[in-house]
């Protein structure tokens, strides 16, 4: 089983950091048309890259991991993502050139909300350009340029990071063979929007957040706990809330009697969560990366979703779904499939009945990790 307390950590002593070269005339082109002067990723590798330079795989990740998904011997501590990538795994790197990168926009080494403008010599802080899912699908495929890698063997990833890949997919057809979309969306739900839109709005409600530019010892740290509750609700099923809390209340000793105080474990769980989150994550990064999952919709990239999707030229895809994720339903993953299917693509689609909901992906070795072998034991054979 992998571990949640892993989900969200800090570079490791295995993040090596690049700066993007090739990035066009005048920098990085953003999708929504501003333009980055420098860009530097920061990433971690699993496994060797063949001679021939066909066996790599970008990890794209979920809103707030860092590039740290599975341990390595540079640095032995799990990974968010430790029971799927490693020797024998899964994602197997006795085969595979593994990649994760910190997404554009992120806190933990790449570049985003926190880095310094080249122009001012100060912190972007909320002047930092519009980051969009495209914009971090493009950072990827630089990277992997950079490393020698001209075509994917696949593109992974869940949640926003399924986004990013099925981006990736879309703006580079002729540079990936294949496509694992976990738990991700052809465009947002209306409920989801609102979430995030109320998450980024408790944020910016914070004083200390105080118009994005807040110093290192000053965050907006009450509006971030209240936000990463609110998304740890919705991360997770009633029923799993159900079995592992029930009613049950916290033990009396440790009450100390002060009105509205936390009398639930349930309340106590989220509390515990949400201090080990907010001193790890950069509220900016967190209203620019929520904001670009909103803004994600394939059918921008043509006249309709089937049209967006028809720029798609991999040989194979696996999309997965979760019964109980209510951010990103089961039934959003069978349109991604469906349409697949109807532009020509060969999709494997599975559903998983799990009881972790829309964060199954990160806990659910026993479901997820046949479901992934099995389809790259297939995309090799």
């Amino acid at each position: 089983m992998a571990d949640e307390e892993n989900a969200y950590t800090f570079a490791t002593a295995a993040t090596r950091h690049i700066k993007l070269e090739n990035l066009g005339e005048g920098g990085f082109r953003m999708w929504r048309g501003d333009c980055l002067a420098e860009v530097t990723l920061a990433y971690e590798s699993w496994g060797e890259l063949s001679a021939t330079a066909d066996n790599a795989i970008l990890i794209f990740t979920g809103l707030s991991p860092s590039a740290h998904a599975a341990s390595s011997p540079q640095d032995s501590s799990p990974g968010w993502w430790e029971y799927m990538i490693g020797p024998g795994k899964a994602i197997d790197t006795d085969r595979f050139f593994v990649v994760c990168a910190n997404s554009l926009g992120g806190c933990y080494g790449s570049t985003g909300p926190g880095s310094v403008n080249p122009e001012t010599g100060e912190n972007y802080g909320a002047d930092f350009p519009d980051v969009t899912v495209e914009d971090i699908a493009a950072s990827g495929f630089l990277l992997m340029r950079q490393l020698g890698v001209e075509k994917l063997h696949a593109a992974v990833g869940s949640s926003m990071g399924g986004m990013s890949a099925i981006a990736y997919a879309m703006r580079y057809p002729d540079h990936i063979d294949n496509l694992i979309s976990i738990s991700a969306a052809t465009r947002a739900l209306p409920l989801t929007i609102a979430l995030r839109s109320l998450q980024r709005e408790i944020i910016r409600s914070d004083p200390a957040w105080n118009g994005g530019r807040y110093a290192d010892d000053a965050k907006p740290l009450v509006g971030m706990s209240l936000a990463r509750k609110l998304g740890l609700v919705s991360y997770r099923a009633a029923d799993e809330w159900n079995s592992k809390f029930d009613r049950s209340r916290v033990a009396a000793e440790k009450l100390t009697g002060e009105r509205f105080e936390r009398e639930f474990e349930i309340e106590n769980y989220l509390e515990y969560n949400a201090r080990k989150f907010i001193n790890s994550f950069d509220p900016n990064s967190y209203l620019y990366l929520s904001r670009a999952m909103d803004w994600f919709d394939i059918a921008e990239h043509g006249e309709s979703i089937s049209d967006g999707m028809s720029k798609i030229e991999i040989e194979r895809a696996l999309v997965v779904g979760v019964t109980t994720d209510i951010l990103f339903p089961s039934r959003q993953q069978k349109e991604i499939a469906d349409v697949m299917r109807a532009t020509g693509t060969d999709v494997d689609y599975v559903e998983i009945d799990s009881v972790n909901g829309h964060d199954a992906f990160l806990i659910d070795d026993a479901h997820f990790s046949p479901v992934v072998r099995k389809f790259l034991d297939q995309s090799i054979d």
